[in-house]
């Protein structure tokens, strides 16, 4: 799952009037639509923003959007030029894992690049979305020194769960793992019976990245502290090296692909949904319709692919990845006049609701989806031709909707209700864990863990695979944590906990 993001509040700032120069667009929504150039992530093919839906959409929400559409993958070094040059459109989404945590945009917003919307909106009460429609305490982990800067933009608090061919469980005779050690059981019996294929595959790297929830079974999300009172980062933790001991037993066990260091994501979905993986991480619960449906097509016809039970390792610890329900921040470049600040916020309250939740999801009735005699949507071959996957979730805050990563609009709804179900009922909301590191981090941090991470990260994955002993990746941890300067960072990681959670 992402990393939902950040309060800073040890670095120091250094407001420059260079940041509020130039005259901005002064235009209004006063008798025509409000125009909103944009720069935003993107996940899709560039959308057509001439096509029915977002024709409607504009026409509905009373703008004219001007998006600057950036892939994912490349946001941060594009970021990063934006950002070097001035050239900050009117609204910029920063994501609150990897931008956030990026010491170019916190200089940034220190230096005035940004404007700070802690007085303008006020108690909300001109902004009653705003503060309700979102993820609760949105605003109390989104802060940037200690202010609001960005809208936040909301997603489910846990997006994702292990997904793992439940046809091939019953194949091995098994039933559906509820533990860490019942996991690598079942995914030994598959890759038994099915000597290609391989146990677990990740869309994203375990170490560098993320690893979907597994470690927090071993008790990572818990906060720790050192004898000074210091915040331990998760990954220097002596409980992920009971992790680094898990992955190191599928390793041996033949459950972990010999490439699964360096696998990349494309790789990993078309393992699982070429029937060559039995079980995935990091991808949202809402691919286990179309991974089904794919299956069945290409592979077999009993195919199904389906969520684990929440996987508990250590007691009260489960593989779930929890965030705090934001994943990106919209914030207006400072260059834009206050009442056109007003005015954006007016955009931004008026399709934080029910109503525009639906439409980003759905599309347009009788366009995008019709209704089936139940009145339940039924989607068109329009709508994903027209709205992609997520492109129009980017350009406004987003209700907060706990189904949002669990709901296919490929899947018939009595599918998407009884997945909801099934997610509360195995209680993945209730026994997540949010990771404190989501929502703080320390100006030392950000200079000290990039010296440090990739040989951290190697030193793991030599750990699993057998090139060095448990003891001695533990004994090379021990010894980060003795640098002075990351004992500087943990106690700032400490601070700024005690602000949030105090």
């Amino acid at each position: 799952m992402k990393k939902l993001t950040v309060a800073v509040v040890f670095l120091t700032a250094i407001f420059g009037a260079a940041w509020a120069s130039g005259s901005g667009d002064k235009s209004g929504s006063a008798g025509g639509a409000l125009p909103i150039k944009m720069t935003v992530r993107l996940f899709d093919q560039v959308p057509d923003m001439n096509n029915a839906y977002w024709k409607a959409y504009q026409e509905k929400a009373g703008v004219k959007l001007d998006v600057e559409w950036i892939p994912d993958g490349d946001y941060k070094t594009k970021l990063n030029l934006i950002l070097s040059s001035n050239d900050i459109r009117e609204v910029l989404v920063a994501n609150n894992s990897n931008d956030l945590n990026n010491p170019a945009f916190i200089n940034a917003v220190q230096n005035g690049a940004f404007w700070e919307l802690t007085d303008i909106l006020g108690d909300f009460s001109k902004y009653p979305n705003l503060k309700t429609k979102v993820a609760p305490d949105a605003y109390k982990t989104t802060r940037i020194l200690g202010k609001i800067y960005g809208i936040p933009q909301s997603v489910p608090k846990v997006q994702s769960a292990p997904i793992i061919r439940q046809d091939l469980v019953e194949k091995a005779g098994m039933k559906m793992p509820a533990t860490m050690t019942e996991l690598l059981d079942v995914l030994e019996a598959i890759v038994k019976q099915n000597p290609r294929m391989i146990g677990l595959v990740s869309k994203q790297d375990m170490f560098l990245q993320s690893n979907g929830g597994l470690a927090n079974a071993f008790g990572v999300a818990k906060p720790s502290f050192n004898e000074e009172g210091g915040l331990i980062y998760p990954n220097l933790k002596p409980e992920f090296t009971k992790f680094v001991a898990f992955l190191r037993d599928a390793y041996s066990r033949g459950i972990l692909s010999r490439e699964f260091s360096v696998m990349k994501p494309t790789q990993a979905t078309e393992y699982f949904q070429s029937g060559a993986a039995a079980m995935m991480i990091n991808e949202s619960a809402r691919w286990c319709y179309p991974f089904t449906q794919t299956l069945r097509e290409k592979i077999d016809p009993n195919a199904v692919a389906q969520i684990t039970p929440p996987l508990q390792g250590d007691p009260g610890s489960y593989a779930i990845a929890a965030g705090t329900g934001v994943v990106d921040q919209l914030f207006i470049s400072r260059k834009v006049p206050r009442e056109k600040v007003l005015q954006i916020l007016d955009y931004f309250e008026r399709t934080t609701t029910d109503a525009y939740y639906d439409l980003t999801t759905w599309g347009v009735e009788g366009i995008h989806y019709t209704r089936d005699a139940k009145g339940y949507k039924v989607v068109t071959s329009q709508r994903d031709k027209d709205l992609g996957s997520s492109a129009p979730w980017q350009v406004l805050p987003l209700m907060y909707n706990p189904y949002m990563k669990l709901d296919s609009t490929s899947a018939p709804e009595e599918y998407n209700i009884a997945q909801r179900k099934l997610f509360f009922d195995y209680g993945y909301d209730a026994k997540g864990i949010p990771d404190p590191f989501s929502i703080i981090t320390s100006s030392t941090w950000i200079q000290v863990w990039p010296r440090h991470q990739q040989a951290w990260a190697a030193k793991a994955v030599q750990a699993v695979v057998g090139d060095i002993s448990l003891e001695d990746f533990q004994t090379y941890v021990d010894g980060l944590n003795r640098d002075p300067d990351i004992r500087k960072a943990y106690r700032e990681f400490a601070e700024a906990y005690k602000a949030i959670y105090n």
